[in-house]
């Protein structure tokens, strides 16, 4: 392994099994609960608040530039956005009359626009991703189906899509297309062996994929060659890790949420991650109001 596991460490714990983790331009750190609870995590992960509550079941956490928070929740089959404060501002459960069945990950680009995965049944080959476009309706991007689509990220250039499919070990990569529709997805790495969940970019072109099944972090380079970066036998430090993200005072390390059990796990790799459309210059669109399959809420 090229990351010891020794070097692993915490860098909080007591959350309620924490699938989605993201980081704020200011290296605040945010996480989800299996019960619906929404944690802020000081970057040093010494002071813990719990700001919200769902309801549901909270698996992906993105922010927007204003640091509204986008949860994809499971339980209630439903993208929920809130303000900083914690406030419900929308909660979105079809997209062109298609209910949601799983919504699990998203992402936004440059332009505002939340690309988010719909991992549909586990083992029944039928995952969606969907697209916002800014200050616009929400629309299919690509139907796929998709093997339990999951983790997304975007290439700095956001010249492709790479998805998640948890079932076969494997991202896929989707072009978007200078139109903006999205081109046939192909392979862009397999044999993530078990069960790959979250994505995250470094600043040098590198992948960081997260294995649930086997406690393992791969990274994989721009031509699609994975190598195993980290895994934790003992099921401690690393244990059904999800989502990753980079975060801390420089923002090179990684750091990892634990379903299986009540952490967050940091990475020092030293390494920068690919900054994330919130955390760059505040230039351009700010984040859509989320209108379309919309009902609006006054309060979680």
């Amino acid at each position: 392994m090229l990351y010891p596991i020794s070097e692993v460490r915490k860098l909080v714990s007591r959350l309620d099994h924490p699938e989605g983790v993201a980081v704020a331009r200011d290296a605040t750190v945010y996480a989800g609960g299996e019960a619906g609870q929404v944690y802020r995590i000081s970057s040093d992960g010494l002071k813990v608040e719990q700001i919200a509550s769902t309801g549901g079941f909270c698996l992906g956490i993105t922010l927007d530039r204003d640091e509204n928070i986008y949860i994809c929740d499971a339980g209630l089959r439903a993208v929920i956005k809130l303000s900083p404060s914690g406030e419900m501002l929308s909660v979105v459960k079809a997209v062109e009359g298609r209910p949601l069945v799983n919504p699990n990950f998203s992402v936004f680009d440059t332009e505002g626009n939340l690309y988010f995965s719909d991992s549909g049944g586990w083992k029944e080959a039928n995952g969606t991703v969907y697209r916002w476009r800014h200050e616009g309706e929400p629309e299919l991007f690509s139907p796929g189906p998709f093997h339990f689509a999951n983790g997304l990220a975007l290439d700095a250039a956001e010249r492709y899509l790479y998805v998640v499919e948890s079932n076969l070990d494997r991202v896929l990569r989707i072009e978007i297309l200078p139109d903006g529709r999205a081109g046939v997805p192909h392979v862009f790495a397999e044999g993530l062996a078990r069960v790959p969940d979250g994505l995250a970019f470094d600043a040098r072109g590198n992948l960081y994929v997260t294995t649930y099944a086997s406690n393992c972090i791969y990274r994989v380079d721009a031509a699609g060659k994975a190598e195993l970066l980290c895994q934790d036998a003992e099921n401690l430090q690393l244990c059904q890790p999800t989502n990753c993200a980079f975060g801390g005072p420089q923002f090179d390390q990684l750091l990892v949420s634990n379903l299986g059990r009540d952490h967050i796990a940091v990475l020092d790799l030293r390494v920068p991650g690919q900054p994330l459309w919130h955390q760059r210059a505040r230039t351009g669109p700010k984040s859509s109001p989320l209108i379309g399959s919309v009902q609006r809420k006054e309060k979680v």
